[in-house]
């Protein structure tokens, strides 16, 4: 029997694969699509949709580009077998793929000693794969964008939500003064990450989610897999499986050009500045009322976490020991007319009822269960913080001679004030520190030991 699974689209596919489907089931994976395991004619099967709601046609068309192009390179890749618009029922356009055998969650990879044989191999993999879809002719995905001047584009889209952001414009000033020359451009995958590998006994099985696949700078997928957001906690650079030098000898190894590792380290820092933007852009999703989604809410407090990541990158911060407040009292303002359990207790039965008590039927609903209980934990550390920090937050802007971010962030963009200047850096530390500290405390510590 077809699974019963809310927004199913068992129906439609069996219509398109042309038999009964079983065991359907959406999967965790996917902020921006959807992804669905289900069985079909004697074989594992994976449909990946757009949100019913933001279906992206012309996105979707681009990807199976992709996935053509890739296999015919020899990259690892599941075997596109359908690709559609969605007016055949399936609700959306999509891709079906093969299901095959393997991991793709990072804490898993990262630390399961089912996993520790294979976790050497993976850097080198990483350059030698890059490699391959690099050496892809663009002219093979006619449909993709090309990224002439991607420093540029992410100013513009950073712009265009209209909310000062001192530490953005401060990464931007430093970017744009040690740019690399220019490369010939190359397919560039644009999400090559741990994350959206699936590995298995022999290292990668398969090179996932091309939809952010352009053609640009290929240093720009180098500094990707490096941004320590896809580090998942542990220490070492690539994926928190290896070395920067492990992952450009594999490249070298296949195109014969090795990077120069500097340039590859500015890919880096850009990799950081785009990763703030995209989780403003997928926290849009929820607050413009697009897509009413806990997931793409919360993402929008994770742009402090690629902002400190920026500025590790550049070398103006370090990783700190912080503190988790959340098992401190909030302050009760008086007087109270409120009844108890106080606004914090609230939060704290609900997130404990997310947490510990519910039993979501589905892998997918059981994920957003925990983001929800993390969102909560935000709020109760801004309950308990957030007085402090504005007051502390106020005090360093007239330092400064300003009168809000908004002008702190026009003095940086426009040369007012120097982007080196240690008065100017240390007010944009502490303000990001702040925000990190709400929002994910242990994210400013610095990794274990390997």
């Amino acid at each position: 029997m077809t699974a019963v699974v809310p927004d199913s689209p068992a129906a439609a596919l069996e219509r398109v694969v042309g038999g009964p489907v079983t065991d359907l089931r959406r999967l965790s994976a996917g902020a921006s699509r959807e992804t669905w395991s289900f069985d079909a004619g004697g074989r594992g099967l994976i449909l990946r949709r757009d949100p019913p709601e933001a279906p992206d046609p012309e996105g979707m068309a681009r990807e199976a580009e992709c996935f053509r192009a890739a296999a015919r390179a020899g990259v690892p890749i599941p075997e596109l077998l359908a690709a559609g618009d969605g007016t055949d029922g399936v609700g959306s356009p999509y891709l079906l793929m093969e299901r095959l055998a393997g991991e793709t969650l990072p804490p898993r990879l990262l630390r399961s000693e089912r996993w520790a044989a294979v976790r050497p191999r993976l850097a080198r993999q990483f350059g030698e794969i890059l490699g391959r879809i690099h050496a892809i002719d663009p002219a093979e995905a006619p449909r993709l964008e090309h990224h002439a001047d991607p420093l540029a584009l992410l100013r513009e889209s950073h712009a265009a939500f209209g909310e000062p952001r001192p530490a953005m414009e401060l990464v931007f000033r430093r970017l744009a003064e040690t740019r690399p020359d220019p490369v010939p451009p190359a397919l560039v995958h644009g999400d090559f990450r741990n994350g959206n590998l699936l590995i298995d006994d022999t290292g990668v099985r398969a090179v996932l989610d091309w939809e952010l696949a352009h053609v640009g700078d290929p240093r720009e997928d180098l500094g990707w897999v490096c941004a320590r957001a896809w580090r998942f906690g542990a220490a070492p650079e690539v994926g928190g499986f290896g070395s920067r030098e492990e992952l450009l000898a594999g490249y070298e190894s296949v195109t014969g050009v090795r990077p120069d590792p500097e340039e590859a380290r500015w890919w880096e820092t850009f990799a950081c500045a785009r990763w703030a933007v995209i989780c403003r852009i997928q926290a849009e999703r929820h607050l413009g009322g697009t897509e009413r989604s806990v997931e793409m809410a919360v993402l929008g407090r994770r742009i402090a976490e690629a902002e400190h990541d920026a500025l590790l990158a550049l070398g103006l911060t370090e990783p700190e020991v912080v503190t988790d407040p959340i098992d401190e009292p909030a302050v009760v303002e008086e007087p109270v007319v409120h009844d108890r359990p106080s606004v914090d207790e609230l939060l704290e039965a609900v997130t404990g009822f997310l947490r510990e008590e519910l039993a979501p039927p589905d892998p997918r609903t059981a994920y957003l269960a925990k983001v929800a209980a993390n969102a909560l934990t935000i709020a109760r550390r801004e309950l308990r913080l957030g007085p402090a920090q504005r007051a502390e937050h106020r005090a360093r802007l007239h330092a400064l001679g300003c009168a809000d971010d908004g002008e702190l962030a026009a003095r940086i963009r426009d040369g007012a004030l120097p982007a080196d200047g240690p008065d100017v850096v240390a007010a944009v530390r502490a303000s990001v520190t702040a925000q990190v500290a709400v929002a994910s405390p242990r994210y400013l510590a610095p990794p274990p030991p390997t």
